[in-house]
């Protein structure tokens, strides 16, 4: 069973499969309202995806220092009511077809300032429930979370909003948080270091050197930032090629259903080879493939053709961020954590993000080109990786499971 097999763990596990599931409700649903409900432009979906990312980025890197500053658990319980409250607004602004598109970018910009408080603290709390002798089991599971929720969720979306509303999907997310909230008051906090006494920003500082100094962070936090900001814009896109196929909200859920289909089988499959000799050229390759998967989803001649790109795009995903997280959270020490895994939060910001750059390029040309364009810059950018950095080509998985192995 793994990290599973540690029962706080496995009550937190639990309690973020429903917040997790939240993220993703919350995101089609957004979508959905703005281009199908509210008229919104494909210029408006990247207003959204700029608003969501723009305030996490700001507020990450102090977010990390934060969560090395306070106890985490009280951190993510004060995050988990702000969301569950912001998204309770937005169901009274649908139920009484109050909301506007400014409400739903608004609020979202106000979600992407919690959660730079969030995901540095969430990261920086699971490895003091298991221990490092679980890590990367529980990596692997955190994916799951996220990639198995993008199966189910999307799907549940569209139900909903088919049958009740898109008030509905809100007050499911807000349902998610609150669940969480309920696990993080029955766990104790983890023995944490004492808060720090120096100044902020030489404690982000300390963090932003750590990263400077070690070649492996230097390389993989940058290219998993352009890994999100290229090559996922079709996620915060998928809006405008569901209009383009003509399948309505339960096909655009189908549409991420697949994509976390593949991305939960990536995991398993990922699982088995990144203990190998070959781990660093495995794990390029799926970045490669990946981008390729992704123009091949962009210019899909029909709905089949883009679900099964989508299964595959979703499935090579995997091989890159899962074996990436492992080696970065196997790394870094404990008293840095927060503030390290705040700076690769960013990651997951830079997918609204580069949707602000996919809309205005959809906005002149069209979706297709949009997402096109960013996978082939990411396949330059993997390239030049594998070609010129011959440490992360050359990652040997053995050694990573020498390393857990020592921590047992």
């Amino acid at each position: 069973m793994g990290a599973l097999s540690q029962p706080a763990y496995r009550r937190y596990w639990l309690g973020s499969l429903a917040a997790v599931g939240a993220v993703q409700l919350v995101m089609i649903g957004q979508g959905w309202m703005i281009v199908n409900q509210l008229g919104g432009s494909p210029l408006d979906l990247g207003y959204l995806g700029a608003a969501t990312a723009l305030p996490t980025i700001a507020v990450n890197l102090f977010g990390g220092v934060v969560a090395d500053r306070v106890n985490r658990r009280l951190l993510l319980i004060a995050t988990s009511i702000l969301s569950a409250a912001l998204l309770t607004v937005l169901v009274v602004l649908t139920v009484t077809e109050a909301v506007r598109i400014w409400h739903v970018i608004a609020i979202g910009a106000v979600l992407g300032l919690v959660s730079g408080f969030d995901w540095p603290a969430r990261n920086a709390f699971f490895p003091a429930l298991i221990g490092r002798a679980y890590i990367m089991s529980a990596v692997a599971l955190n994916s799951v979370l996220w990639q198995g929720t993008r199966v189910v969720a999307p799907a549940i979306a569209g139900l909903l909003i088919r049958l009740f509303g898109t008030g509905a999907v809100f007050m499911g997310g807000a349902t998610g948080f609150g669940a969480m909230v309920l696990v993080l008051l029955s766990l104790k906090s983890p023995v944490q270091r004492p808060a720090s006494r120096r100044r902020v920003m030489s404690d982000l500082m300390e963090g932003v050197k750590f990263i400077a100094r070690d070649p492996m962070f230097a390389v993989l936090i940058p290219l998993t930032y352009a890994s999100h900001f290229f090559g996922w814009q079709h996620v915060q896109l998928m809006p405008l090629f569901a209009r383009r196929f003509e399948v309505g909200a339960e096909g655009l859920g189908l549409m991420f259903t697949m994509v976390g289909v593949g991305a939960v089988l990536g995991t398993f499959v990922v699982g088995k080879l990144q203990g190998g000799r070959h781990t660093g050229i495995v794990m390029l390759a799926g970045g490669l493939l990946f981008s390729l998967t992704v123009i091949g989803f962009a210019f899909a001649p029909g709905y089949g053709w883009a679900l099964v790109s989508l299964f595959v795009a979703g499935f090579f995903s995997s091989f890159f961020m899962i074996t990436s997280m492992s080696v970065l959270q196997l790394r870094v020490p404990d008293h840095l954590r927060g503030r390290v895994m705040g700076m690769h939060g960013i990651t997951f910001s830079l997918i609204p993000l580069g949707g602000l750059l996919g809309g205005a390029v959809a906005e002149v040309y069209d979706e297709r080109v949009a997402v096109g364009l960013g996978a082939v810059i990411l396949i330059a950018i993997v390239l030049a990786v594998f070609v010129f950095a011959s440490h992360v080509r050359g990652l040997d998985g053995r050694r990573l499971a020498a390393a857990r192995a020592e921590m047992v």
